[in-house]
């Protein structure tokens, strides 16, 4: 589901769940075939469909119904219904192995990915999928998947433009000063568009060192 970082994946254009097809690509690329595979498929496109259906509440009785499995398979593998919710969130909203934009220039990286990201969350069925993900939250967490995951292409641009000689903001104020609010606005549905990303882009370059 998202941000391929080159030009010719940013048009990846699908009704959401054809986002679930997208996430089920991605676990059957995970894992090997077989019935273990056709299962987490099943699970994950129920989850899918269900938050883009507008489900009021999501369980794993109502996940393991959809998907046409016991429901004690949800519950073997899985801790919590939010902890269903990242994993499937991180097969929909990352893509392993893709790489931030390497543009020759930290300005142009950050922006080009910050519309990336932002072009991608702000789609309907995304944003739906993200306040649902929100909204199972019960408790604080020590970590979130696709906050991490953000972590490790932050670093990736950081680190190519301290080797090109740049100064750079650190990652920590990257996630906090573009990412996150790229997130925040998407959840309480406030606008997004290509100026606030290039705003929050110009606020934490001026915090480079």
């Amino acid at each position: 589901m998202i941000f391929a970082f080159t030009r010719a994946a940013i048009i990846v254009e699908a009704k959401f769940f054809a986002y679930a097809g997208d996430v089920s690509h991605h676990a059957a690329a995970r894992r090997p075939g077989g019935r273990s595979s056709r299962v987490l498929t099943a699970i994950y496109t129920s989850v899918g469909e269900l938050v883009g259906e507008g489900a009021e509440k999501i369980t794993f009785p109502v996940v393991a119904e959809r998907a046409g499995v016991n429901p004690t398979t949800l519950y073997r593998r899985w801790d919590s219904v939010h902890a269903l919710l990242e994993e499937v969130a991180v097969a929909a909203l990352t893509r392993d192995g893709e790489s931030a934009p390497d543009t020759g220039s930290l300005q142009q990286d950050l922006t080009e990915w910050a519309q990336v990201i932002a072009r991608d969350i702000t789609r309907p069925h995304r944003a739906r999928y993200l306040r649902a993900m929100v909204s199972a939250r019960t408790e604080i967490v020590a970590s979130c998947p696709v906050t991490e995951k953000r972590r490790e292409q932050a670093s990736e641009v950081v680190s190519r433009a301290r080797e090109r000689g740049e100064k750079t903001p650190s990652v920590p104020q990257i996630l906090d000063h573009v990412i996150a609010p790229l997130y925040h606005h998407v959840v309480f549905a406030l606008p997004v568009d290509r100026e606030y990303t290039r705003r929050l882009v110009r606020d934490v370059l001026a915090m480079a060192e």
